[in-house]
């Protein structure tokens, strides 16, 4: 189960951040950090209880007996359950975070499927008006201006707090997507920050035609270059990498993670491979210069820069203008077509987001003063040399990556009905509102509901990363039965929403104060293998495997630029949905395979359209009595 980016209706994003002149403040970020509450251990009764509920609307009443019986034997006074509790305890007391390590190495570093598509997500940006290729590295500079601009106040420790319901949160992700990247291994995979060390990397990667170019992005007085000085270096890259005909050596890293260590320890036995490497893992970051995609009609034209920013398009597109383990890679297109796709052990969405809002509204600011055109060096090629066996190694990788590429189904939606002020206007969270349209387009679908999962922040506690929010509930199977039920007046149908609303407030509000179940039950579980004991019964059931089986994989990931993120279903029969909702309207990315024949990335969509129609106009014809 790979983790997906943070629900986060309630956090400020950082929007523009206005310089402050503090200076450098060094200590500030560790003295907040030491200040925050630590993740608690929720109460094994409490967790237990609410596993049983959960289970309710997804499993059968006999399976859900048999469970039941199983989760006694657990709570009994004495029992295993108490003993592993109090191992788990012990733990959250002589760690800064229980989870974070546990949840970094489970989710990311010893999951073995490719980053693409399964983990690493995309982000797509409001498309550019490029006229030629000097309109694609005039942007290309901007952004890269306005991430050393966010990047000096990381270094500096000038970074504003981010607040959620009144209360300070983490900020250490924030410290970790630059100067970092993820490392294959054999059997678990590494991460490496290089922002600090006693030389941070001064320069950034820029990818150009499968070409690879380390670019100085500061003087040797430390100021960073201005977009003036880093177009020009961008052009004399440009126009030194203008054939094609390269090896895509990057696409080695969009491989099973065991087949691409195997082909990394290869790689990197040559010396000059070796510093290449080195040079892509210890620069602040990549930008990639993507080549225009093929043409296509206006309204796939979304679905497939979408399918650019996660993926690349495969082989004969730009996959191979990427280093997949780079945690932060920004990618423009001469076409005028512009994201990112990060490495996500690092991070979840919001950082990366308040990141790329802070670029978006730097790159409005008008040049004030044209920079003097001093000579700078040329950027230099990185080299590398293609054995037979690395040569085999790419090709092997192709292949996987276009049978991957053509196997993900993807669909943008922009829903222009309404955003989020509707449901606002109700008095209802916007997100459960959203949420419980997915539950009711896929009942509609399916004539069920299934395990849903969205990510929630749990941010508030010292190294927080995310819990789960269970979208799918006993009321939201009620209010989803019940809204096509002809026997049933529209006043129910509306007190049933409103409840399964209310309903999915609370577990929101119970996961980001961190006692939600999921993380409870991995860490109980993780606990009985480091304690040698054997798996008690409740996680070898077949419930457990059901609960574990997300079918729709959600997240909502906010942000000020009207920009949408997206990432592969978790599991072979499901969809990954990811929404930011905007005031008056709303983007959509819901992806499926293309090799299960049960799901079907527009269809849900479709139903999903319908389903925010169908709710909006059962509210707007039933209001409630004023007060």
């Amino acid at each position: 189960m790979v983790e997906r980016q943070q629900q986060g209706e309630k956090i400020k994003p950082l929007g523009f951040l206005k310089p402050i002149s503090l200076g450098k403040v060094p200590g500030r970020f560790q003295a907040h950090q030491n200040s925050l509450p630590r993740l608690p251990v929720p109460p094994l009764q409490q967790t237990l209880d609410h596993y049983l509920q959960i289970l309710q609307p997804i499993v059968s009443e006999e399976e859900w007996n048999n469970t039941k019986q199983l989760v006694d034997e657990f709570r009994s006074s004495g029992g295993v359950g108490e003993r592993l509790q109090k191992s788990l305890e012990r733990r959250a007391r002589k760690t800064d975070n229980w989870l974070s390590e546990w949840w970094l190495k489970t989710a990311y570093l010893q999951y073995r499927q490719p980053v693409v598509i399964h983990s690493s997500p995309g982000v797509l940006l409001p498309k550019q008006d490029f006229v030629d290729s000097q309109g694609q590295l005039r942007f290309a500079a901007k952004l890269i201006e306005g991430a050393l601009d966010f990047k000096a106040m990381i270094d500096n420790e000038t970074l504003p707090v981010e607040y959620l319901g009144g209360k300070p949160l983490c900020m250490n992700q924030y410290y970790q997507i630059l100067s970092s990247c993820r490392i294959p291994g054999p059997k678990q995979d590494s991460v490496t920050n290089y922002s600090r060390t006693t030389k941070p990397p001064i320069h950034i990667i820029v990818v150009h035609n499968f070409q690879f170019f380390e670019l100085d992005v500061y003087h040797s007085d430390g100021t960073p270059l201005t977009a003036d000085q880093i177009f020009t270096q961008l052009e004399k890259i440009w126009n030194s990498s203008l054939q094609t005909n390269k090896e895509p050596i990057g696409i080695l890293t969009t491989n099973h993670r065991n087949t691409w260590a195997k082909a990394y320890s290869n790689l990197i036995k040559d010396k000059t491979n070796k510093a290449s490497v080195r040079s892509i893992q210890k620069s602040i970051f990549t930008v990639c210069l993507d080549a225009p995609m093929p043409r296509v009609s206006d309204d796939i034209y979304k679905s497939r820069v979408a399918g650019q920013m996660l993926h690349g398009g495969g082989s004969k597109q730009n996959s191979g203008n990427r280093w997949f383990d780079k945690t932060l890679q920004f990618i423009v297109a001469e076409d005028g077509s512009c994201g990112l796709v990060y490495e996500h052990a690092t991070a979840e969405g919001p950082p990366i987001v308040a990141l790329l809002d802070h670029i978006m509204e730097f790159s409005k600011k008008p040049e004030l003063v044209r920079s003097p055109m001093i000579p700078l060096p040329m950027p230099k090629k990185l080299r590398f040399n293609i054995t037979p066996e690395i040569k085999s190694d790419i090709e092997k990788a192709k292949q996987n990556l276009n049978i991957m590429v053509q196997d993900l189904d993807l669909t943008v939606l922009v829903f222009h009905h309404f955003g989020k002020s509707f449901p606002k206007a109700e008095k209802m969270s916007p997100d459960g509102f959203i949420q419980m349209a997915l539950q009711l387009a896929y009942y509609r679908i399916y004539g069920q509901t299934c395990s849903t999962y969205e990510s929630a922040s749990l941010r508030m506690f010292h190294l927080g990363r995310t819990d789960t929010i269970r979208s799918n509930s006993v009321d939201s199977l009620n209010f989803v039965k019940a809204m096509d039920n002809t026997n049933m007046t529209e006043q129910m149908k509306v007190e049933l929403l409103r409840k399964a609303v209310m309903s999915h407030r609370s577990y929101t509000d119970m996961a980001i104060r961190g006692e939600a179940i999921d993380r409870h039950l991995l860490g109980l579980k993780l606990q009985a293998i480091e304690d040698l004991v054997s798996i008690p019964e409740i996680f070898m059931d077949t419930s457990y495997a059901i609960a574990m089986h997300f079918n729709l994989s959600t997240s909502q990931v906010p942000a000020k630029t009207d920009c949408i993120m997206c990432f592969g279903p978790v599991v072979p029969d499901g969809y990954g949905v990811c929404y930011n909702p905007m005031a008056e309207h709303i983007n959509f990315v819901v992806s499926a395979y293309n090799s299960c024949a049960e799901t079907n990335a527009a269809r849900l969509t479709h139903y999903l359209e319908k389903a925010l129609l169908d709710m909006r106009t059962l509210l707007q014809e039933h209001p409630r009595a004023k007060l």
